[in-house]
């Protein structure tokens, strides 16, 4: 099964694509874990991101606190409409240190 959770160093970018729910919790972990030892804030890209469920906020909401914990922030980009209701509904987009910007990734 390919990863759809990736994350780059260089820019910071968490890139969520395709179909994200508690089946698949376990193969984005790697890039979660490598999101959180980033020493500056994170862009997450979430452009191909076509559904997610619960799970995938409450891992975001987690990189996010220990983001911030450690001085950094997190941006929320470019989400389709299903996906932008679904971080507002469980209210990920205000979280302190969570900035949300619904545009195009820039």
């Amino acid at each position: 099964m390919p990863r759809i959770v990736t994350f780059c160093e260089d820019p910071t970018i968490l890139t969520c694509s395709g179909d994200e729910d508690r089946a698949t919790q376990s193969l984005r972990r790697p890039a979660l874990s490598r999101a959180l030892a980033a020493d500056r804030n994170v862009v997450v890209d979430l452009r191909e991101l076509s559904f997610a469920d619960a799970s995938l906020m409450v891992d975001l909401a987690m990189v996010a606190r220990r983001l911030r914990q450690a001085g950094s922030l997190m941006t929320l980009r470019g989400a389709q409409p299903q996906i932008q209701r679904l971080i507002e509904l469980v209210g990920l987009d205000r979280l302190p240190g969570v900035a949300a910007e619904w545009g195009a990734l820039a």
